[in-house]
């Protein structure tokens, strides 16, 4: 035990170490890390300023944070999720640039104040702990989006928390605490599109609800309302979501893909998996999942920078599937709606039409691909998926190939992001968002549609296919998702996707078999 805790902090020190010397962005550090006897992190971290992106996730060992952390004021996204920690320095309200806050899973028993200067905070996940109260000014996060405080022991949310200015808040997870009362004031929440306030101790649910125009899921089971009627409807409405994992071993078409070491120093992780049963004839069911795929790479991919998600028809794909960085004059790809092009010259093409989108409409920015071309600069090999006639199927973060898509649905769809860090929670939303539109599609019985066309101008992702089993309108909402090995030059495993840890999410009307 020892020998393995020592390897631990040598590895540790060397991924510090290098993140210093090659004044890296992201710093991903997991285990036993930390300084059993002070409970804290090594000081070197406070000293990476460069750093937009930190995680420190799985040490049972960490159980404070520093001061130190206010001076990462590059910081975008800070993880300190399925530690011991019991509280966050006040220090993190420097945080200036922050848009992602994740600190679920651990024992805080409170949040400090200075949460509400981060005015560029997106989305913050306080899941799991023993939080009693949250503070107040959390109206002053004016972009936040998404808040997680379920499992918890919060009683009463802040009196300025339903507030006009939080009009970008679409997404509230607040079930298993003692809340007792919302108030009508929740109608001030303009943007909100998601509440879950199941299991908690609300006896009435306020008719200024019916105000907030854009509310598609409310979830208020478990809940000893007043009126028993209304009880036993919210009790009985949610219709369960079943996502079925096949263990890789039960499948005679189970899919490898090989990992070269060349990825490491451009998107250097990778996780894949099949989904089947997804509806997609039904209404206007693809064009929903494409509209998630787009606003999954905008929101928690950060515009794909942290990560790519891409969905392939799985009967056009050749395995086995090898994972590999390529000199961008030598790969070769047919990309969505063109021909085949090196991606040198793809990329050189891209960038024209960006300029002259940008004079076009007189403004810097730019849609489509063209926003992501930043993310190849200075790169000597770009990454790519290939399959086994040596096919470029991917090139992320930008396309995939003609070769593996399909407008038509179909009845598999194989998916693979190719990412910057760590992807597994990227896949394992985009896996039950798709379980919900599923959900969505059964419970308003759609009539099939035949215009199945989108437009691929606004995202790449526009003419890419998902899979489609479960078409009849009587179908049950259940997805099959089929493990995928990710393995390295040698045939020794790295991955298997998805684990016995993944898509462990707290959602009440989901169910997860294994």
């Amino acid at each position: 035990m020892a020998a393995a805790d020592g390897d631990s902090s040598t590895l540790w020190a060397e991924k510090i170490e290098k993140a210093e010397r090659e004044k890296r962005r992201e710093l991903v550090l997991q285990g036993q890390l930390t300084d059993k006897k002070t409970g804290g992190l090594d000081p070197k971290i406070y000293s990476l300023t460069l750093l937009n992106y930190l995680e420190i996730s799985q040490c049972p060992s960490l159980r404070e944070i520093d001061t130190g952390i206010g001076n990462l004021i590059h910081l975008q996204s800070l993880l300190l999720c399925r530690n011991k920690l019991s509280e966050i320095p006040r220090a993190v309200g420097n945080l200036k640039s922050l848009k992602v806050l994740d600190v679920s899973v651990n024992e805080l028993q409170a949040l400090p104040e200075e949460i509400s200067q981060l005015c560029d905070l997106n989305t913050l996940n306080v899941s799991c702990n023993q939080i009693k109260t949250l503070p107040p000014g959390l109206n002053k996060c004016v972009k936040l989006a998404i808040i997680n405080i379920s499992k918890n022991e919060i009683s009463a949310f802040p009196a300025d928390f339903f507030s006009d200015d939080l009009d970008l808040l679409s997404t509230i997870v607040a079930n298993e605490n003692a809340i007792a009362d919302i108030g009508g004031e929740i109608s001030r929440l303009s943007a909100l599109k998601n509440l879950d306030l199941s299991n908690n101790k609300l006896t009435e649910i306020p008719s200024e609800l019916a105000d907030c125009c854009k509310l598609k899921e409310i979830n208020f089971r478990g809940n000893k309302l007043k009126d028993k009627r209304l009880e036993k409807m919210v009790n009985g409405c949610q219709t369960k979501m079943m996502v079925r994992v096949l263990h890789v071993s039960d499948s005679p078409t189970a899919v490898t893909v090989k990992v070269t070491a060349l990825v490491k120093e451009v998107r250097p992780y990778i996780v894949c998996c099949i989904v089947k049963g997804m509806n997609l004839k039904s209404g206007n069911a693809l064009k929903r999942f494409l509209t998630a795929q787009i606003k999954l790479h905008d929101e928690i991919c950060e515009k794909r920078t942290k990560a790519t998600i891409a969905t392939h028809d799985l009967q056009l794909v050749k395995g086995p599937l090898l994972y590999d960085a390529r000199s961008p004059k030598t790969l070769k790809i047919v990309p969505l709606g063109r021909k085949e092009i090196k991606a040198a010259d793809l990329v050189r093409q891209l960038q024209l039409e960006a300029e002259e989108q940008r004079k076009q409409k007189k403004r810097q920015n730019v849609s489509g691909l063209h926003k992501y071309l930043q993310l190849l600069d200075e790169k000597e090999n770009y990454p790519c998926v290939v399959d086994a006639e040596d096919h470029v199927i991917s090139f992320p973060p930008i396309t995939n190939s003609e070769k593996t898509k399909n407008l038509l649905p179909s009845f598999q769809s194989l998916r693979f992001p190719a990412v910057s860090c760590s992807p597994s929670f990227c896949v394992a939303l985009k896996v039950l968002k798709m379980a919900e539109l599923n959900k969505f599609t059964f419970d308003h019985k759609e009539e099939a549609s035949l215009d199945l066309e989108t437009d691929p101008a606004n995202d790449e992702t526009a003419t890419e296919p998902a899979a489609s089993e479960n078409a009849g309108k009587d179908a049950c909402p259940e997805l099959t998702v089929q493990q995928v090995r990710i393995v390295d030059t040698d045939g020794s495993l790295k991955v298997v996707y998805p684990s016995k840890t993944d898509l462990n999410m707290d959602i009440g009307n989901l169910t997860v078999v294994r």
